[in-house]
């Protein structure tokens, strides 16, 4: 969707539909079962998350564009973590116990992102422009959080004595917690203000000529956004009903539902960011794709934490052996292609190889 021009219909028409579903169903107190009845309605509600995620999505990019880089950046990626801690938490709460629910999803967004995204961006970047350009002290500034918050949420807790892993301790959860969010906040002023030439690309021609949005359109994109982010996060409790019957009709593994949610909250910004690459800037689909990934480990670890902290419930946080050493991998990866400021496609088709593993390895570990 683009953001000048008129507002296309699917952006308000979504975001309505999935209300009026929303109070349709509960005020039939209607249960999704496995029927022919069950899947048409598992095929509807999808579409309409879908499109409503979509829809939040663009009003976000129409809300960024006008307030600029980084900060339209970091407002996509602030909307994107909301949609998130809304479909985990709601899982996590429902009538079946997914303590790991929160980790799987994570570390699903780390390797959808870091391997996926950015695999596909560069590798079509590289095929149209043979090589693309982007700002490695940026790159460095996002790789350093990222490896920093996604070892002590993913890797450390195997490794402690006060609880055995690969949970933490409420104390040590609560400290987790406040360095998280201590360290996002940090690299979110560094990135706003403190150094935000390092996540601006340097090439004339960036800064848009378009005319500002009139202030009637933008009042009703800011509206729009609240209504989408609302109504996703009152269709996050049936979305689980069919997550979880899904789940045991085709006997899938645990942490499919944490691949499922990911893509989900991950696919109109991945879009986003493969239009960006065909564009030939790199910067702004790096700056998305890190960006979501710190966002999800930064704010939504923190917030399911509280969650699971009131209500107690146990939040299962480490990774097997197995992901710990694909995610090391992205780490020694993601260090390298962002090491010299230059991409081509065969970095991209690296990182696309490790996300096959990744998906592979979800079905048949």
């Amino acid at each position: 969707m683009s953001v000048h021009g008129p507002m296309p219909k699917s952006a308000w028409i979504y975001p309505a539909l999935a209300v009026l579903l929303f109070v349709a169903v509960t005020a039939a107190g209607y249960s999704f079962a496995p029927s022919p009845a069950g899947l048409v309605f598992a095929a509807v509600l999808l579409v309409i998350l879908f499109g409503t995620v979509f829809a939040a999505v663009h009003h976000a990019e129409v809300i960024a564009h006008e307030i600029g880089e980084p900060f339209g950046t970091l407002l996509l990626t602030l909307a994107v973590t909301i949609i998130e801690v809304a479909l985990i938490e709601t899982i996590m709460l429902g009538d079946k116990e997914v303590p790991a629910l929160a980790r799987d999803t994570v570390f699903a967004v780390v390797m959808i992102v870091c391997n996926g995204m950015v695999g596909v961006c560069i590798f079509i970047g590289g095929l149209r422009y043979r090589e693309q350009d982007f700002q490695v002290s940026g790159a460095n500034v996002y790789l350093s959080v990222l490896f920093i918050l996604a070892t002590i949420t993913l890797i450390l807790p195997n490794y402690t004595l006060t609880t055995p892993g690969p949970v933490y301790s409420a104390a040590q959860l609560v400290f987790v917690s406040v360095v998280t969010i201590l360290l996002y906040a940090v690299f979110l002023y560094t990135q706003t203000i403190r150094h935000r030439d390092y996540f601006i690309r340097d090439t004339a021609g960036f800064e848009s000529d378009a005319p500002p949005l009139p202030p009637r359109l933008l009042a009703a994109s800011v509206g729009l956004l609240l209504l989408s982010l609302l109504a996703v996060v009152l269709l996050a409790k049936k979305f689980s009903a069919v997550v979880d019957v899904a789940i045991a009709v085709v006997n899938a593994p645990g942490a499919f539902a944490g691949v499922v949610v990911a893509l989900l909250i991950l696919l109109p910004e991945g879009v986003a960011a493969v239009t960006a690459a065909r564009h030939n800037d790199l910067q702004k689909s790096i700056n998305l794709a890190l960006g979501s990934s710190l966002a999800t480990i930064g704010l939504t670890v923190p917030a399911v934490a509280v969650v699971a902290y009131l209500l107690d419930k146990q939040l299962v946080l480490g990774l097997n052996g197995q992901e710990v050493v694909l995610l090391v991998l992205t780490f020694i990866l993601s260090m390298l292609t962002f090491g010299t400021g230059r991409t081509n496609i065969l970095f991209g088709l690296a990182h696309m190889v490790v996300f096959a593993i990744f998906v592979f390895m979800v079905f048949v570990p």
